[in-house]
């Protein structure tokens, strides 16, 4: 199991190395820089506009930019945020949290909500019950997030029940420690439903196909003849082996949250890795693109590495590959 994570890893290196150089490579090919745009302002001294390319490297080739950028990486330092006027570090790091804090609270959500749905609806086979599971699940994995993002924008303003865009309210500072805590959440629900919609449709319906194809193995039957009842043959004895299946696309769940997560943002103006990354592209914020693709692909390496490890865990075969 080490060797099969060591391998994993290793593997992830050569995929950071060539997004990152991907990325520079592009941003060079973009027209114009920061710099551009600053040129323009007259009280701003053409020398005071090439000192400032020299400081940041920027007078450069795109190559000797990459070489600066990877050595001040190595040592902690993921540049400066010549839009934001402060370092990149904390900046990143910042709207990396809100990232994570969406992608998690969507996961819990669509988990929480998906597995008793889909467990319901294969228990009351052919049932209403089972008919509007199987509408929800049609209707998550039919409507694309960009409009389900823009009907919970219009739900929200509609009916003022939550705020519309943003993670806090202007007063947030003002605010007790547990209203700045609801105040957050507040601002969290509706981005992290509007997120795990499609992951949840598509897990109530795995649950579903997973348990009634387990509540007609032989085992199951042997269990009912054994005069077991039927909460017990269920839970105890089916529901344990569907699951295990789950397990399997746990990772790329996560995998799959984290790029939703960059079209929600942007559309629910929720200050996340995904919104940073835009910001910083229109205002040629070259440095903090770079750090913010490079980022966003080492979360869904990472999300694909737990799903590999799960598979792992649960298919020894899967080690020796």
């Amino acid at each position: 199991m080490l060797v099969f994570i060591l391998k994993r890893l290793l593997h992830m290196i050569p995929l950071l190395i060539g997004v990152s150089l991907l990325t520079f490579l592009l941003m060079s090919l973009a027209p114009g820089d920061y710099f551009t745009a600053l040129s323009q302002n007259p009280q701003i001294s053409p020398a005071t506009i090439a000192k400032l390319k020299a400081q940041f490297h920027l007078d450069k080739p795109w190559y000797v930019q990459y070489f600066f950028w990877v050595k001040n990486v190595l040592c902690g330092d993921f540049g400066y945020s010549m839009a934001y006027k402060i370092p990149a570090t904390s900046l990143i790091f910042a709207r990396l949290w809100n990232t994570f804090l969406l992608s998690f609270f969507a996961l819990i959500i669509a988990w929480g909500v998906a597995i008793p749905l889909g467990i319901w609806a294969a228990v009351k086979k052919n049932s209403w019950v089972d008919h509007v599971c199987s509408f929800i699940a049609f209707a998550g994995l039919s409507v694309p997030d960009i409009l389900l993002a823009l009907l919970a924008l219009w739900f929200a303003a509609a009916t003022g029940w939550f705020p519309v865009g943003g993670a806090t309210s202007p007063i947030h500072d003002l605010m007790t420690p547990l209203q700045q805590f609801w105040d957050y959440t507040h601002h969290l629900i509706l981005p992290a439903i509007v997120l795990a919609a499609a992951d949840l449709a598509g897990i109530m319906r795995q649950m579903r196909s997973n348990l009634l194809d387990t509540l007609r193995a032989e085992y199951v039957t042997a269990a009912r003849a054994r005069g077991l009842g039927e909460g017990l043959v269920i839970y105890k004895h089916a529901l344990r082996n569907a699951i295990n299946p789950l397990l399997t696309i746990f990772g790329y769940s996560l995998a799959g949250l984290l790029s939703g997560a960059f079209i929600v943002e942007n559309i629910m103006a929720w200050p996340g890795l995904g919104r940073l990354t835009m910001e910083a592209f229109f205002q040629k914020d070259s440095y903090v693109v770079v750090d913010c693709v490079v980022l966003a692909t080492a979360l869904l390496v990472i999300g694909n590495f737990i799903a590999d490890l799960l598979l792992a865990w649960s298919d020894p075969r899967i080690r020796m590959k």
